[in-house]
Parts: structure tokens; C-alpha cells; sequence
């Protein structure tokens, strides 16, 4: 069976790659890969600011990379499947190491579950 690829601009495949470009928003996508994080995990896992998190959040939801999900008080975000360039940015995180660990790591802090 053969799958088509889907063909993207190439300035929204810039922009992407330029937002990807920084580590600590590929690390971000990376977890959200397989997991739905919210502000607070990233403010542990990266130790930067709360408003340094929420603008590279905001950069990466603003072109439709990921989306948001309220619960309760609390905000989560995820990848956005639905987005054009999931396919593109699935296959680049393909490459990137597993940030798996970091998540680990606040579980055995007992902040993981410090948003639910």
C-alpha cells in the first residue's frame, strides 16, 4: 500500500522548521509526542519561567502545531493531528532521542500529577 504525502508550502514548512529549530520547543514536541503535558511539567522539566513555557506554547499553537485542552483549572496540550504538518513533524521527531525520561524524573518528584 502506498501513502501519499501530503506537499506544504514551503513558507508554512519554514516557519515550522524554524520553530523546531529551537531545542527547547523540539524537546516540547517531542513529549508531546506521546503525552499531554500542561505549563507547570514544562516550567519543571525545563526550569525557565512560567511565561517563557506559555509563549513557546503560544508560538507552536499559533501556527497549529498543538492544541489545548482545558481540565478543570488547568490547560494541557498535545499535538494537534489534525494540523497539515503533523505528518512532517512526526517525521522529524522520528530522529529526536526520547525525552521520556524527564517525565520519569517528575513522577518520581511527585509532580506529574501536580495538574490533575
Amino acid at each position: 500500500m502506498e501513502t501519499t504525502i501530503k506537499e506544504i508550502e514551503i513558507e508554512k514548512a519554514g516557519i515550522v522548521l524554524k520553530l523546531l529549530g529551537d531545542k527547547t520547543r523540539l524537546a516540547m514536541m517531542k513529549l508531546l509526542e506521546k503525552n499531554d503535558c500542561c505549563v507547570c511539567e514544562f516550567v519543571e522539566i525545563f526550569e525557565v519561567s512560567q511565561s517563557a513555557i506559555s509563549q513557546h506554547l503560544r508560538k507552536l499553537r499559533d501556527v497549529g502545531l498543538v492544541k489545548e485542552q482545558r481540565k478543570g483549572q488547568w490547560i494541557f496540550y498535545s499535538l494537534n493531528k489534525d494540523s497539515d504538518m503533523y505528518e512532517m513533524v512526526l517525521r522529524i521527531l522520528e530522529f529526536i532521542s526520547s525525552q521520556d525520561e524527564r517525565l520519569e524524573e517528575l513522577e518520581k518528584q511527585g509532580l506529574r500529577i501536580s495538574c490533575s
